[in-house]
């Protein structure tokens, strides 16, 4: 039975409320944080709302609808409306009705209900985004034995976003590219000292992020704790991915602390790592380069003239820093890398 010492109200709008000052509080935050997004913090009560894209998200790192009703239920101070816990139900049970899949050079939208794929792809907005050929052939008839059609490469992001509205979110198992390799290893601060290694929820960080290189892991937002570390943990999946890499960030002297910090505790060379700025374009191994730059153009209608470095060199990581001051035209760009593992880092 729920206690009225708890601290959640679960109303039947899915928003949650959060009293600051309950005992139990940090405990029902954590767990809140999981599968629902804070939408205001003033001093005695936050206000979650648990969301159709916040039900996903937890549904793709593992999360169950047990797991999220179960959270609820321990923390709420009265019964959980009826309805609420049937629209988490439905919402969690949608994700992974479809998936993307790669057969050879082929990427294919798959579901196990050949009805679920008929209705996705005779909507005309998706009709645009198939393969040439499955263009072509006639899916108005109901033929109910199609359970796979090949999905222009290219656009991967985009039949990710479209089906989220149409509330089929995907489940991606595509698979990334690798990139080209790049020996990565922790320097010694000393030669005669053991080699530089993270900490403990760093590891565990990395290992989250990586999922032992399975389809499963390798694009997400790890958001950590101001002097958590966020470059060093960065650096980690650098290292366990051993692959040329791309990062992104906020300013020269962000630019600066990362070329600084991989010189200090990595074996890369000064050869192997470049800036990208208005004061220098270097393409290396690893490239550090500001977002401003990437949003240059010389008049307000004109093209990205620096958007090329995205495609430069064969990038196997393309790390986000400090991702909430990512510019528009950026996040737009990064629909068009979804073969590329992306790190997003923030603190926010």
């Amino acid at each position: 039975m729920p206690a009225v010492t708890n601290p959640v109200i679960v109303q039947s709008d899915r928003s949650v409320l959060l009293e600051v000052q309950n005992p139990l509080y940090e405990e029902a935050r954590d767990t809140l944080a999981i599968f629902a997004e804070l939408e205001k913090s003033p001093e005695y009560m936050h206000t979650y709302r648990i969301t159709p894209l916040s039900l996903w998200n937890a549904a793709s790192s593992g999360i169950t609808v047990a797991d999220v009703l179960s959270g609820l239920e321990q923390y709420s101070k009265f019964s959980l409306p009826a309805a609420v816990r049937t629209e988490i139900q439905q919402l969690m049970g949608r994700y992974g009705l479809v998936k993307l899949i790669r057969d050879g050079d082929k990427l294919c939208l798959v579901a196990e209900d050949p009805v679920i794929l008929l209705e996705i792809i005779r909507h005309k907005e998706v009709k645009l985004l198939l393969a040439f050929g499955e263009r072509e052939k006639k899916h108005d008839s109901p033929n109910l034995s199609v359970k796979r059609v090949e999905i222009n490469p290219e656009a991967r992001g985009q039949i990710k976003q479209l089906l989220m509205k149409l509330f089929y979110p995907v489940e991606d198992l595509a698979g990334y590219s690798e990139g080209t390799p790049l020996p990565i290893t922790w320097r010694a601060e000393k030669p005669e000292s053991e080699p530089f290694a993270l900490r403990s929820y760093q590891q565990e960080a990395v290992a989250t992020f990586h999922q032992q290189g399975s389809v499963h892991g390798g694009s997400g937002v790890l958001v950590l704790p101001c002097g958590a570390g966020k470059t060093v943990i960065g650096m980690g999946v650098m290292a366990e991915l051993q692959c040329e890499t791309l990062i992104l960030t906020t300013n020269n002297s962000a630019v600066k602390q990362w070329l600084r910090e991989l010189a200090d505790k990595t074996t890369l060379e000064s050869t192997q790592m470049g800036e990208y700025t208005g004061e220098k374009k270097e393409i290396c191994s690893v490239t550090v380069a500001t977002y401003q730059i990437l949003t240059h153009r010389s008049s307000t209608t004109g093209e990205f003239s620096h958007f090329h470095l995205f495609n430069e060199k064969n990038w196997g990581l393309i790390i986000y820093d400090e991702v909430h001051l990512l510019p528009a035209p950026v996040f737009r760009a990064t629909a068009d890398l979804q073969a590329k593992r992306r790190l997003w880092l923030t603190s926010t």
